[in-house]
Parts: C-alpha cells; sequence; structure tokens
C-alpha cells in the first residue's frame, strides 16, 4: 500500500483524509492553517511541518485546497511539494481549479518526473464524510490507473473524462448545471409558499417525479426554513462560477443562468453571506417576492 500525503485540511478535505485513515493508508498531513490536524494526528496520521516535508515521506500527494493560487502554492513555493518529492511521486489535485492552470501546473512538474492528475470532487460535505464523492478525472491513463485506489477510498464515482485538465473541465460543466438546480429548487419553493401551499408536501410530492434532483432532497428544507447552515460556501461556488464563466468565454459558450447566479452570488457575498451554504440562493428569490 502506497503512502499517500494530503494537503488541504478543510471541510471537504479534512473528510476525505479521515477516508484515507480508515482505508488503512499511512497519512501524513498538512494544513495552513495550525491546529486543523489534530482529529486526523488523533485517527493515527503524522503532522509535516510543510508540504515539502510532507512530500518527502509519501508515493501520492493528494491536494485540497481554495482556489488556482493556493495550488500553485503549495506546489511549488520553497516549502512546496515539488521541492520534497521524488520523481515518481503523483500529485492527485481534488481542488477545482483552471483547466489552463492545471496542464500548467502538471508540465512544470513532468520536468521533475513528478505525475499529475486532477480530479476534482462533487457531492458536497455529507459526500466527503460518506465518501460517496463523484470525482472527475484527468491524466495519463497509467496515472489514472494507478490514483484510482487512493481516489476509491474517498467516492463512490470515479470517471476518467480525458487528459490533465479535463476533470477540471467537467467540474465547471457540474458547477454551471447546479446553479441552475438550486435557482429552480429556490423559485420553486418560493412560488410554493406565496400560493399557500405546504412546501414540505410539495418537495414530497414532486421527490417522485421528474423535478426530483439532489438539490431538492437535500437543500429544499434550508430555503423553507430560510437558514442555510454551511455545506458549500456561497463563495467557493462563485470562484468555481468565474472558472466555468472564463472557460465558456475561450470555448464560445453563452450561460444565461451561470451568469445570474454569479450576480446574484456576488450580491450575497457583498452583504455578508459568503460564508453561508450555496442554498442561500434563495435569499435574494425571497426577497424578490416579498418574503
Amino acid at each position: 500500500m502506497e503512502r499517500v500525503g494530503f494537503v488541504g485540511l478543510g471541510t471537504m478535505g479534512a473528510a476525505m483524509a479521515a477516508n484515507l485513515v480508515r482505508a488503512g493508508y499511512p497519512l501524513h498531513v498538512w494544513n495552513r492553517t495550525a491546529g486543523r490536524a489534530r482529529p486526523l494526528v488523533d485517527m493515527g496520521a503524522t503532522e509535516a511541518r510543510t508540504p515539502r516535508e510532507l512530500a518527502a515521506a509519501v508515493d501520492v500527494v493528494v491536494v485540497c485546497v481554495s482556489d488556482t493560487p493556493d495550488v500553485e502554492s503549495v506546489l511549488f513555493d520553497n516549502d512546496g511539494i515539488a521541492e520534497g518529492a521524488a520523481p515518481g511521486t503523483l500529485v492527485i489535485d481534488c481542488s477545482t481549479i483552471s483547466p489552463s492552470a492545471t496542464r500548467a501546473f502538471a508540465a512544470r512538474l513532468r520536468e521533475r518526473g513528478i505525475a499529475m492528475v486532477d480530479a476534482p470532487v462533487s457531492g458536497g460535505s455529507e459526500g466527503a464524510v460518506q465518501a460517496t464523492l463523484t470525482i472527475m478525472v484527468g491524466g495519463e491513463p497509467d496515472d489514472v490507473a494507478r490514483a484510482h485506489a487512493v481516489l476509491a477510498a474517498m467516492g463512490r464515482t470515479i470517471t476518467h473524462m480525458g487528459p490533465v485538465g479535463a476533470g477540471q473541465a467537467t467540474k465547471a460543466v457540474n458547477q454551471v448545471i447546479l446553479c441552475g438546480s438550486y435557482l429552480g429548487v429556490a423559485e420553486g419553493i418560493m412560488l410554493a409558499l406565496k400560493a399557500g401551499l405546504d412546501p414540505d408536501a410539495v418537495v414530497a410530492a414532486l421527490s417522485g417525479g421528474a423535478a426530483q434532483s439532489w438539490v431538492l432532497t437535500n437543500r429544499s428544507g434550508r430555503m423553507i426554513e430560510d437558514r442555510y447552515p454551511l455545506g458549500f460556501k456561497v463563495a467557493l461556488h462563485r470562484k468555481d462560477l468565474a472558472i466555468a464563466l472564463e472557460l465558456a468565454r475561450e470555448a464560445g459558450a453563452s450561460l444565461p443562468v451561470a451568469g445570474l447566479a454569479a450576480q446574484l452570488e456576488n450580491g450575497l457575498i457583498a452583504r455578508g453571506h459568503g460564508d453561508e451554504d450555496m442554498s442561500a440562493l434563495a435569499r435574494p428569490i425571497r426577497e424578490l417576492s416579498g418574503m
């Protein structure tokens, strides 16, 4: 069994790393914010002082951080992964970042004999805890095959989408579809409330039909209650939409619903709701409906 390192212990990363420990992997961990590693150390993981130290001790490094500059930093800073990793090391990037940057990072690592696959995930904090994430993978077939066992400890559906960067492009598509689902459910719940219907009964009725979705099942209750405890931050989805909209510009695609969601999320972030769950997209819909 290969030795694995995990860099980035946020809401998603900490849960994903815990599942690697449960799967029996000898795990080394690092996080920029001190203290986040303690629960994993209590489970048997080893905390590294820097990404460089971590990379020197393992065969495979999983990265799960917030944005493209964060990935570049943990990979290529003086104490970064590239400085400590031996030739033959595999980097699995589970962050959601720019496809073009991913290709550039992989090329830089390849010059050092380090392989990379991009493996962004979907499924929310629940999927991270339950190891049921959907994982979209880009990379060379041999590298993807090598990564599969590690990814299978964290997710249920693992699909090789093509060369490096294809996983990130697929995740951009996922985030575009997701914002449409959230807006559709938010509008439906508001219509039910304004029409005097029992919204819980509406959700139960629709869950057996064509309107059924993960968002309807898992996030409609928050929209009904107008409470949005953290699952996936509005601010992080807005970052993901920026990636998707840039990809759309490059590809010549028109994304009007994603553009609307981006503007609504801009407003939520400006009003201090950026750290709420993405279901807070219902807030402006409620307000526009006079609630």
